[in-house]
């Protein structure tokens, strides 16, 4: 089903798909034991979008990120991903991907941490450094860049995630439930954090979460997903305004 904005000048107005499924099945195992785990998802991300996708454990949200970013294929289905096929994207380093866990390297500072997909970029080391000064200051997370992980707080950790994610200035976003784990103040304040963040870069972001509260907040689209086999169930277009405060929550 296509997602689209509706005509307000308070809200984001992406013109073109950013993500487009199309029939998309999975089934895990075969014979007997196998386990469909998506049945014939359809869907359709405008560009400049944040989009969540909520439903019960088990409805397929995380393997559907996983089919967008190329890290699972599915047995059925297209798969268009920034104009390309899911693979180029993956190939070319199209999006970021930000883990449930912040899945920081512990010998590494933050500022090594965030420099690492740019290392595997063969980028030239004035261009990583810029780069990783402007994603640090970026998660308010400047000061920091010195330190370890073990040094610092989970939300901390996951601010530097973002950075790593946000480094080489992607176009998309993917993010499995990066808030999931942490105490319900420090991921309020994230939320509004990465809420500016996406309203001032431009990018189009796909979310990962169980809360609803947390989905409602964020997107300006959501889909609803329900389990055996995973599908789309419905669709919603937030009428929230485009800039969103403690307030509004």
């Amino acid at each position: 089903m296509a997602l689209r904005q509706e005509k307000d000048s308070s809200t984001h107005a992406p013109s073109r798909a950013a993500v487009n499924l199309r029939d998309v099945s999975l089934t895990y195992g075969q014979g007997v034991g196998a386990a469909k785990v998506l049945d014939r998802v359809s869907l359709e991300i405008p560009e400049g979008a944040f989009i969540s996708l909520i439903g019960p454990s088990g409805c397929g949200k995380t393997t559907l990120l996983r089919v967008v970013a190329d890290l699972v294929q599915p047995g059925s289905g297209t798969v268009l991903v920034l104009d390309q096929s899911a693979s180029q994207v993956r190939r070319s380093r199209g999006y970021g991907y930000v883990f449930q866990s912040s899945a920081l390297l512990s010998w590494r500072t933050c500022r090594d941490n965030v420099r690492l997909p740019l290392q595997v970029m063969g980028w030239p080391r004035a261009r990583q450094d810029e780069a990783c000064d402007t994603a640090l200051r970026t998660v308010g997370l400047t000061d920091a860049a010195g330190r370890y992980p073990f040094e610092l707080s989970g939300g901390m950790q996951q601010r530097v995630s973002i950075a790593r994610a946000l480094a080489f200035a992607p176009r998309l976003m993917l993010m499995d439930e990066p808030f999931g784990a942490l105490d319900e103040i420090t991921r309020d304040g994230l939320n509004l954090h990465l809420h500016r963040l996406w309203a001032e870069g431009g990018m189009t972001v796909i979310f990962v979460t169980h809360s609803i509260s947390e989905a409602a907040f964020l997107s300006t689209h959501i889909a609803v997903m329900a389990a055996r086999p995973g599908r789309i169930v419905d669709t919603i277009v937030s009428d929230l305004p485009a800039t969103r405060t403690a307030a509004t929550r």
